[in-house]
């Protein structure tokens, strides 16, 4: 059984960390935010020590780990895009491996920091890209790696995910702390597609709004149209039609690639992946941080 602390715990993501911790059999220690609407714990682990001082919660941490019979062994970050790479750092500076929510940071040049405090401790940072996991889209891997990727193809990607007036007033709508639209709601399918069709030789911003953007995307083997919105006018009406809260569409070659469903049930896969020493890490994210940040700073 592996202890964890966990950063972020009244966010909208924690529970799902929290379901695949308790999934895996493990244990959480203590979770901080510096928001108290954390009931969700009570659920998984009534007994967390739990802190709304950041203070409190690395003092903590290192009062755990200077002893091997409490030491806790990984560090769950579900907080703010921005905050990502000051809480890696806690967490492997202190001994822990690491278990951060994509985007790992908001800047590539961080990684060679984090890679370098890796070396420094050996211990592993670890980030969630839930859709490299998910069968049908392992399934198309798999038919391109076998000889599909010989040709050049064509794909279409669009992902529009409303959100409220909530989401403007928060760190998301402030693309300082989360890097925008490309980066807070596209970074893992732009790493999806990266790890489908290899590396990007180029792209252009087609549009580019506060709620939504579209481009244009050449990668090794494939030409990709993509659009992210969240913005409820853009659902289709076959979306609004079956009483979908969201739309997710991916045509390789004019074939439609089935993802929505299962696409939030992927976060037990992916830790029992990293327990077993096969997680993603930071080489495995670094093209697709190049890529938005890229992104985000073209007109």
């Amino acid at each position: 059984m592996k202890k964890f602390a966990l950063i972020g715990a009244a966010g909208y993501i924690a529970p799902r960390h929290l379901k695949a911790i308790k999934q895996t059999e493990n244990i959480l220690c203590a979770a901080c935010d510096p928001h108290d609407s954390v009931g969700i714990l009570d659920s998984y682990f009534p007994l967390t020590n739990f802190f709304t001082s950041f203070e409190r919660f690395e003092r903590y941490i290192a009062k755990q780990n200077s002893n091997p019979e409490t030491h806790l062994d990984y560090l769950t970050i579900c907080s703010p895009n921005y905050l990502h790479d000051t809480h890696i750092r806690l967490g492997i500076l202190n001994g822990m491996n690491v278990i951060c929510e994509k985007p790992l940071v908001l800047f590539s040049n961080n990684l060679d920091l984090l890679e370098k405090n890796e070396e420094q401790t050996g211990k592993k940072v670890n980030t969630i890209m839930q859709l490299r996991y998910h069968p049908e889209l392992i399934k198309l891997k798999k038919k391109l790696d076998a000889g599909e990727n010989s040709k050049r193809h064509s794909v279409e990607l669009k992902y529009i995910t409303p959100r409220g007036s909530w989401y403007h007033n928060s760190w998301k709508g402030d693309s300082e702390k989360s890097g925008g639209i490309a980066t807070n709601i596209g970074i893992h399918l732009f790493d999806l597609l990266i790890w489908l069709y290899g590396e990007v030789s180029g792209y252009k911003i087609l549009q580019s709004e506060e709620s939504k953007m579209r481009g244009t995307l050449e990668l090794k083997n494939a030409d990709v149209n993509w659009f992210l919105s969240i913005d409820r006018n853009d659902l289709p009406e076959e979306a609004l039609a079956n009483n979908k809260v969201s739309f997710r569409s991916l045509k390789a070659d004019g074939e439609n690639i089935e993802f929505s469903d299962g696409f939030t049930d992927l976060h037990t896969k992916v830790y029992q992946e990293i327990l077993e020493g096969r997680g993603l890490g930071i080489k495995d994210a670094r093209p697709s941080i190049e890529l938005v940040y890229k992104l985000r700073n073209t007109k």
